[in-house]
């Protein structure tokens, strides 16, 4: 399992047009991704509403982990996108 870690740079947390944009981007991937808060339950990264359930806000941390062999670019490019403030987008 390959994982990676992200600083949350949205100004309101991953809420509803952020978590949007970042789900549908895993989605896009087409790797199964999931992400975690704190080290607490996973849940798939590409699930809107399991995104918006973990009550991620600005300045946590998560974990994003993906099994195969192509995830590296995925996960770095997924870590990008949470690591810029896209509520100012």
């Amino acid at each position: 399992m390959t994982e990676r870690t992200a600083l949350i740079a949205s100004s309101h947390g991953l809420h509803a047009r952020p978590a949007s944009l970042f789900t549908q981007a895993v989605a896009k991937s087409g790797v199964k991704v999931t992400i975690a808060k704190d080290e607490g339950k996973q849940v798939n990264a590409a699930s809107i509403l399991g995104v918006i359930s973990l009550g991620i806000e600005s300045g946590d941390t998560v974990t994003l982990s993906a099994d195969g062999s192509d995830v590296d670019s995925v996960l770095d490019e997924l870590v990008g996108l949470l690591e810029r403030d896209l509520d100012a987008e």
